[in-house]
């Protein structure tokens, strides 16, 4: 009776090792990466200062969109220095987020941001199921010209940018600015718990993982959309894993967006949040 020979164990062990490197997740554990999405505030519209356009090296902005006067091609990694949104807009909570963030923490950790945006939008513009319905919130081409900016689907788009990233480093949260277009709309809440359940299922993520930090919309006297944060102050209510960056004492622009400091801050606070949960 014919018998097969015995598959030699060297080989076995080469052939293993060898698969086992070519399936083997290449992303870098100390590469953090944080998508951020919203409407004007998190897009940045403050005013970008020279102390402003030079960061640490460890902090990254993986380019949204191609940008011939920057010098930035779309799906590339990129010194974040401003602006880390569109190609022509400007300080966002982002920015000094990441500096922050790089600041405190180890040397061998970089720090990589991806910001989706549209100025005006409605939450529900993020929500995959119906974005067909908010894509038109503000007829004017100023609007219509940023929804054509992400193919005219930003959470699609936002999606393909972070698994392209998730082959390079780890996402371990998510940085919410918006509420100025809904305000009023005590739904809201339940609008972002939708839109972060898709992102963590789409992404392959877990909740206990991947805080959500959301933040409140400009306080200062005379604003249009205080009375939205009592709101967005109840999001921990709804998502367990959601926490609020305090707007108090950010300074103002005008009646709707934060000036240049008040994006500091935010950022800042939003960078502190993230550090305090990561201790836990």
């Amino acid at each position: 009776m014919y018998k097969t020979k015995p598959f030699p164990f060297f080989i076995l062990v080469i052939v293993l090792f060898v698969y086992s490197c070519t399936n083997s997740n290449t992303a870098d554990p100390n590469f953090h990466i944080y998508l951020c999405f919203g409407q004007s505030n998190m897009e940045g519209v403050g005013k970008i200062e020279p102390q402003d356009t030079t960061v640490n090296p460890r902090f990254l902005v993986y380019q949204a969109l191609d940008c011939p006067e920057l010098n930035r091609t779309k799906g590339n990694w990129y010194s974040a220095i401003p602006p880390l949104c569109q190609c022509k807009s400007g300080l966002t909570p982002a920015d000094y987020f990441g500096r922050t963030m790089v600041k405190n923490s180890p040397e061998e950790i970089k720090i990589g941001v991806i910001n989706v945006a549209v100025g005006g939008c409605d939450i529900r513009l993020f929500d995959k199921d119906l974005y067909q319905d908010y894509d038109d919130t503000y007829p004017q081409k100023w609007f219509t010209d940023k929804i054509k900016f992400y193919e005219g689907n930003p959470y699609a788009y936002l999606i393909n940018l972070a698994q392209a990233a998730q082959k390079e480093g780890v996402i371990k949260g998510i940085l919410l600015h918006q509420g100025e277009t809904n305000t009023g709309d005590e739904q809201w809440p339940q609008y972002v718990k939708k839109i972060y359940t898709n992102l963590l299922n789409d992404l392959s993520l877990k909740a206990d993982q991947i805080p959500l930090l959301a933040g409140e919309v400009v306080a200062v006297d005379s604003s249009c959309c205080a009375s939205m944060n009592p709101i967005i102050n109840t999001l921990p209510d709804v998502i367990e894993t959601a926490h609020i960056i305090s707007s108090e004492n950010c300074g103002a622009m005008d009646q709707a967006h934060f000036d240049s400091e008040g994006y500091r801050i935010m950022g800042r606070r939003y960078a502190q949040k993230m550090l305090a949960i990561s201790k836990k």
